[in-house]
Protein backbone atom coordinates (compact mmCIF):
# COMPACT_ATOMS: atom_id res chain seq x y z
CA UNK A 1 0.00 0.00 0.00
CA UNK A 2 1.23 3.33 -1.18
CA UNK A 3 1.29 6.01 1.63
CA UNK A 4 1.09 10.12 1.06
CA UNK A 5 1.05 12.55 3.67
CA UNK A 6 -1.11 15.75 2.85
CA UNK A 7 -0.02 18.87 4.76
CA UNK A 8 -3.43 20.82 5.20
CA UNK A 9 -5.42 17.86 4.73
CA UNK A 10 -8.15 19.04 6.98
CA UNK A 11 -8.48 21.92 4.30
CA UNK A 12 -10.64 21.94 1.05
CA UNK A 13 -8.17 21.03 -1.05
CA UNK A 14 -6.51 18.80 1.39
CA UNK A 15 -9.69 17.02 2.51
CA UNK A 16 -10.27 16.56 -1.54
CA UNK A 17 -6.86 15.32 -1.91
CA UNK A 18 -6.80 12.70 1.31
CA UNK A 19 -10.40 11.31 0.05
CA UNK A 20 -9.40 11.20 -3.62
CA UNK A 21 -6.20 9.25 -2.80
CA UNK A 22 -7.93 6.88 -0.15
CA UNK A 23 -10.36 5.86 -2.55
CA UNK A 24 -7.63 4.86 -4.83
CA UNK A 25 -6.15 2.84 -1.89
CA UNK A 26 -3.27 5.48 -0.78
CA UNK A 27 -2.35 4.81 3.31
CA UNK A 28 -3.18 8.93 4.08
CA UNK A 29 -1.52 11.14 7.10
CA UNK A 30 -3.14 14.50 7.07
CA UNK A 31 -1.80 17.64 9.39
CA UNK A 32 -3.66 20.26 10.36
CA UNK A 33 -3.32 23.12 12.85
CA UNK A 34 -6.49 23.05 14.92
CA UNK A 35 -8.79 20.04 15.34
CA UNK A 36 -10.98 20.17 12.52
CA UNK A 37 -12.38 16.67 11.32
CA UNK A 38 -9.92 14.61 8.87
CA UNK A 39 -11.00 12.92 6.03
CA UNK A 40 -12.51 9.03 6.95
CA UNK A 41 -10.04 6.64 7.53
CA UNK A 42 -7.36 9.32 7.05
CA UNK A 43 -4.55 9.31 10.21
CA UNK A 44 -4.85 13.27 11.65
CA UNK A 45 -1.77 14.60 13.36
CA UNK A 46 -1.90 18.14 14.82
CA UNK A 47 1.18 20.24 12.93
CA UNK A 48 2.21 23.09 11.41
CA UNK A 49 5.13 23.30 8.91
CA UNK A 50 7.62 24.40 11.92
CA UNK A 51 6.61 20.37 13.21
CA UNK A 52 5.62 18.48 10.79
CA UNK A 53 6.22 14.57 11.15
CA UNK A 54 9.10 12.76 9.99
CA UNK A 55 9.38 9.60 8.34
CA UNK A 56 9.15 8.93 4.28
CA UNK A 57 6.28 9.05 2.47
CA UNK A 58 5.67 7.72 -1.42
CA UNK A 59 3.96 10.63 -2.14
CA UNK A 60 3.81 14.58 -0.31
CA UNK A 61 1.21 17.12 -1.20
CA UNK A 62 1.47 20.59 0.59
CA UNK A 63 -1.91 22.14 0.34
CA UNK A 64 -0.71 25.16 2.90
CA UNK A 65 1.98 26.02 1.41
CA UNK A 66 2.25 29.70 1.73
CA UNK A 67 6.16 31.24 1.87
CA UNK A 68 9.80 30.44 0.76
CA UNK A 69 9.99 29.05 4.30
CA UNK A 70 7.03 26.75 4.69
CA UNK A 71 8.84 25.23 1.19
CA UNK A 72 12.25 25.07 3.04
CA UNK A 73 10.70 23.28 5.81
CA UNK A 74 8.95 20.88 4.04
CA UNK A 75 11.79 20.25 1.76
CA UNK A 76 13.02 17.38 3.41
CA UNK A 77 10.28 15.35 3.38
CA UNK A 78 9.84 16.14 -0.63
CA UNK A 79 13.56 14.89 -1.43
CA UNK A 80 12.54 11.25 0.35
CA UNK A 81 9.69 10.74 -1.53
CA UNK A 82 8.79 9.03 -4.45
CA UNK A 83 6.46 12.08 -5.63
CA UNK A 84 5.95 15.80 -4.43
CA UNK A 85 3.09 18.30 -5.30
CA UNK A 86 2.72 21.84 -4.42
CA UNK A 87 -0.36 23.71 -4.93
CA UNK A 88 0.31 27.07 -5.70
CA UNK A 89 -2.35 29.47 -7.46
CA UNK A 90 -2.77 31.35 -10.93
CA UNK A 91 -2.72 34.66 -8.32
CA UNK A 92 1.31 34.39 -9.70
CA UNK A 93 0.79 35.56 -13.11
CA UNK A 94 1.03 39.19 -14.55
CA UNK A 95 -0.26 40.42 -18.13
CA UNK A 96 1.86 42.57 -20.27
CA UNK A 97 1.59 45.59 -17.65
CA UNK A 98 3.17 43.48 -14.64
CA UNK A 99 -1.01 43.31 -13.31
CA UNK A 100 -2.12 40.32 -11.12
CA UNK A 101 -5.36 39.46 -9.89
CA UNK A 102 -4.97 41.17 -6.63
CA UNK A 103 -3.23 44.13 -7.86
CA UNK A 104 -5.19 47.44 -7.91
CA UNK A 105 -5.26 47.43 -11.72
CA UNK A 106 -6.94 44.51 -13.00
CA UNK A 107 -4.83 42.04 -15.53
CA UNK A 108 -6.11 42.18 -19.42
CA UNK A 109 -4.46 38.50 -20.32
CA UNK A 110 -5.19 38.66 -24.11
CA UNK A 111 -5.66 34.69 -23.77
CA UNK A 112 -5.75 31.46 -22.07
CA UNK A 113 -2.98 31.71 -19.66
CA UNK A 114 -0.32 28.97 -20.26
CA UNK A 115 2.58 27.93 -17.44
CA UNK A 116 4.70 29.71 -19.40
CA UNK A 117 3.10 33.26 -18.71
CA UNK A 118 4.99 35.77 -17.03
CA UNK A 119 4.84 35.76 -12.81
CA UNK A 120 5.27 38.28 -10.45
CA UNK A 121 9.17 38.19 -8.49
CA UNK A 122 9.51 36.44 -5.84
CA UNK A 123 8.85 38.42 -2.48
CA UNK A 124 8.79 37.63 1.30
CA UNK A 125 5.91 40.51 2.42
CA UNK A 126 3.16 39.27 4.47
CA UNK A 127 1.41 36.45 2.87
CA UNK A 128 -2.30 37.38 3.68
CA UNK A 129 -1.85 40.84 1.61
CA UNK A 130 -3.17 41.46 -1.65
CA UNK A 131 1.12 42.13 -3.20
CA UNK A 132 2.41 39.37 -0.81
CA UNK A 133 0.17 36.68 -1.63
CA UNK A 134 1.07 35.72 -5.38
CA UNK A 135 4.91 36.97 -4.34
CA UNK A 136 5.08 34.41 -1.72
CA UNK A 137 3.79 31.59 -3.60
CA UNK A 138 6.21 32.02 -6.36
CA UNK A 139 9.24 32.16 -3.73
CA UNK A 140 8.06 28.67 -2.17
CA UNK A 141 7.83 27.63 -5.94
CA UNK A 142 11.08 28.65 -6.58
CA UNK A 143 12.41 27.06 -3.74
CA UNK A 144 10.71 23.91 -4.41
CA UNK A 145 11.94 23.45 -8.37
CA UNK A 146 15.37 24.55 -7.82
CA UNK A 147 15.99 22.13 -5.00
CA UNK A 148 15.76 19.39 -7.63
CA UNK A 149 13.19 17.33 -5.60
CA UNK A 150 10.31 15.62 -8.06
CA UNK A 151 8.20 17.96 -7.41
CA UNK A 152 4.81 19.13 -9.23
CA UNK A 153 3.54 22.45 -8.43
CA UNK A 154 -0.30 22.95 -9.29
CA UNK A 155 -2.08 26.73 -9.92
CA UNK A 156 -5.28 26.08 -9.59
CA UNK A 157 -7.86 29.42 -10.27
CA UNK A 158 -11.52 30.26 -8.40
CA UNK A 159 -11.40 27.16 -6.08
CA UNK A 160 -14.72 25.19 -5.15
CA UNK A 161 -16.08 22.72 -3.07
CA UNK A 162 -17.30 21.47 0.51
CA UNK A 163 -16.40 23.42 3.10
CA UNK A 164 -14.62 25.77 1.19
CA UNK A 165 -13.78 29.59 3.09
CA UNK A 166 -15.71 31.66 1.64
CA UNK A 167 -17.58 29.78 -0.88
CA UNK A 168 -18.31 31.96 -3.61
CA UNK A 169 -21.65 30.65 -4.60
CA UNK A 170 -23.23 32.26 -1.93
CA UNK A 171 -23.12 35.06 -3.53
CA UNK A 172 -25.96 33.70 -5.64
CA UNK A 173 -27.12 30.90 -3.08
CA UNK A 174 -27.97 33.54 -0.77
CA UNK A 175 -30.18 35.29 -2.67
CA UNK A 176 -32.07 32.16 -3.80
CA UNK A 177 -32.83 31.61 -0.29
CA UNK A 178 -34.36 34.99 -0.05
CA UNK A 179 -36.40 34.16 -2.79
CA UNK A 180 -35.06 37.27 -4.66
CA UNK A 181 -37.33 37.42 -8.20
CA UNK A 182 -34.39 39.02 -10.54
CA UNK A 183 -30.37 38.83 -10.92
CA UNK A 184 -28.36 41.73 -11.86
CA UNK A 185 -25.26 40.42 -13.69
CA UNK A 186 -22.54 42.99 -15.34
CA UNK A 187 -20.86 42.52 -18.00
CA UNK A 188 -23.90 40.91 -19.83
CA UNK A 189 -22.70 38.11 -17.03
CA UNK A 190 -20.07 37.40 -19.46
CA UNK A 191 -17.24 37.88 -16.91
CA UNK A 192 -15.57 34.74 -16.36
CA UNK A 193 -12.99 33.76 -13.73
CA UNK A 194 -12.54 30.18 -14.80
CA UNK A 195 -13.25 27.71 -11.54
CA UNK A 196 -10.96 24.75 -10.41
CA UNK A 197 -13.22 21.94 -8.05
CA UNK A 198 -11.10 20.76 -5.16
CA UNK A 199 -12.10 17.47 -6.59
CA UNK A 200 -10.23 17.91 -10.30
CA UNK A 201 -7.44 19.24 -7.90
CA UNK A 202 -7.00 15.84 -6.47
CA UNK A 203 -7.29 13.88 -9.79
CA UNK A 204 -4.90 15.92 -10.94
CA UNK A 205 -2.52 15.40 -7.98
CA UNK A 206 -3.19 11.77 -8.07
CA UNK A 207 -2.04 11.88 -11.64
CA UNK A 208 0.92 13.47 -10.57
CA UNK A 209 2.00 11.26 -8.23
CA UNK A 210 1.79 8.48 -10.97
CA UNK A 211 4.28 10.62 -13.00
CA UNK A 212 6.21 12.05 -10.84
CA UNK A 213 9.19 14.80 -12.38
CA UNK A 214 9.47 18.70 -11.80
CA UNK A 215 7.05 20.57 -13.94
CA UNK A 216 4.13 23.52 -13.45
CA UNK A 217 0.32 22.65 -14.17
CA UNK A 218 -2.30 24.93 -14.19
CA UNK A 219 -5.14 22.94 -12.66
CA UNK A 220 -8.73 24.59 -13.65
CA UNK A 221 -12.27 22.47 -14.41
CA UNK A 222 -12.50 21.31 -17.67
CA UNK A 223 -15.33 24.03 -18.71
CA UNK A 224 -14.90 27.79 -17.60
CA UNK A 225 -18.47 29.18 -17.14
CA UNK A 226 -19.26 32.57 -17.14
CA UNK A 227 -21.38 34.65 -14.30
CA UNK A 228 -24.32 33.82 -15.99
CA UNK A 229 -23.88 30.22 -16.16
CA UNK A 230 -22.99 29.81 -12.66
CA UNK A 231 -25.66 32.20 -11.55
CA UNK A 232 -28.38 29.47 -13.15
CA UNK A 233 -26.57 26.55 -12.12
CA UNK A 234 -26.90 27.79 -8.53
CA UNK A 235 -30.12 28.53 -8.98
CA UNK A 236 -31.54 25.19 -10.74
CA UNK A 237 -29.85 23.29 -7.64
CA UNK A 238 -31.37 25.55 -5.34
CA UNK A 239 -34.84 25.17 -6.74
CA UNK A 240 -35.13 28.92 -7.71
CA UNK A 241 -36.00 31.08 -10.70
CA UNK A 242 -35.15 34.47 -11.64
CA UNK A 243 -35.36 37.21 -13.89
CA UNK A 244 -31.85 38.24 -15.41
CA UNK A 245 -31.02 41.73 -15.97
CA UNK A 246 -27.74 41.84 -17.77
CA UNK A 247 -26.13 45.27 -17.29
CA UNK A 248 -23.23 46.70 -19.23
CA UNK A 249 -19.45 47.35 -18.54
CA UNK A 250 -18.53 46.72 -14.74
CA UNK A 251 -21.77 48.32 -13.16
CA UNK A 252 -21.21 47.74 -9.33
CA UNK A 253 -25.09 46.65 -9.39
CA UNK A 254 -24.20 43.54 -11.01
CA UNK A 255 -20.74 42.77 -9.99
CA UNK A 256 -19.89 38.89 -8.81
CA UNK A 257 -16.67 37.09 -7.85
CA UNK A 258 -16.22 35.76 -11.16
CA UNK A 259 -16.98 38.97 -13.09
CA UNK A 260 -13.68 39.37 -15.29
CA UNK A 261 -13.78 40.80 -18.17
CA UNK A 262 -11.53 40.21 -20.20
CA UNK A 263 -11.76 36.58 -18.94
CA UNK A 264 -9.36 34.40 -16.51
CA UNK A 265 -8.61 31.26 -18.13
CA UNK A 266 -6.68 28.65 -17.38
CA UNK A 267 -5.35 26.89 -20.23
CA UNK A 268 -4.92 22.67 -19.07
CA UNK A 269 -3.36 21.30 -22.36
CA UNK A 270 0.00 20.41 -20.20
CA UNK A 271 -2.30 18.58 -17.72
CA UNK A 272 -4.01 16.57 -20.18
CA UNK A 273 -1.37 15.57 -22.37
CA UNK A 274 0.15 14.59 -18.70
CA UNK A 275 -2.86 12.21 -18.57
CA UNK A 276 -4.87 14.07 -16.25
CA UNK A 277 -8.89 13.45 -16.13
CA UNK A 278 -11.17 16.11 -14.66
CA UNK A 279 -13.81 14.19 -12.19
CA UNK A 280 -16.22 16.36 -14.11
CA UNK A 281 -17.81 20.15 -15.14
CA UNK A 282 -18.31 22.53 -13.39
CA UNK A 283 -21.86 22.02 -12.88
CA UNK A 284 -21.19 18.11 -11.70
CA UNK A 285 -18.44 19.16 -9.15
CA UNK A 286 -20.35 22.13 -7.79
CA UNK A 287 -23.62 20.11 -6.65
CA UNK A 288 -21.93 18.82 -3.22
CA UNK A 289 -20.98 22.45 -2.82
CA UNK A 290 -24.05 23.83 -2.64
CA UNK A 291 -25.91 20.64 -1.48
CA UNK A 292 -23.39 21.38 1.70
CA UNK A 293 -24.61 25.18 2.08
CA UNK A 294 -28.45 24.02 1.79
CA UNK A 295 -28.14 21.06 4.56
CA UNK A 296 -26.79 23.39 6.75
CA UNK A 297 -29.31 26.46 6.18
CA UNK A 298 -32.10 23.36 6.33
CA UNK A 299 -30.27 22.49 10.68
CA UNK A 300 -29.51 26.39 11.27
CA UNK A 301 -32.16 29.00 9.06
CA UNK A 302 -29.57 31.64 10.49
CA UNK A 303 -26.51 29.70 9.22
CA UNK A 304 -24.08 32.15 6.78
CA UNK A 305 -20.49 30.55 5.83
CA UNK A 306 -17.26 31.94 7.46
Amino acid sequence: MRSALVIGGTGMIGGAVARHLLRDGWQVTVTGRTPRPAPAGATLILAGHDDLPGGEFDLVVDAACFTAEHARQVLPLMRAAGSAVLISSKAVYVDADGNHVNSPEPPRFTGPISEDQPTMAPGDMPYDSPLGYGANKIAAEHTLLDSGAPVTVLRPSKVHGIGARPPREWWFLQRCLARQPYIKLAGDGLGTDHTSAAANIAALVACAADRPGRRILNAADPDAPDGLTISRVVAARAGHTWDEILLPGDDEDGWHPWHRIPPIILDMTAAERLGYRPVGDYATTVAAEIDWMLDEVRRDPSWTPQ
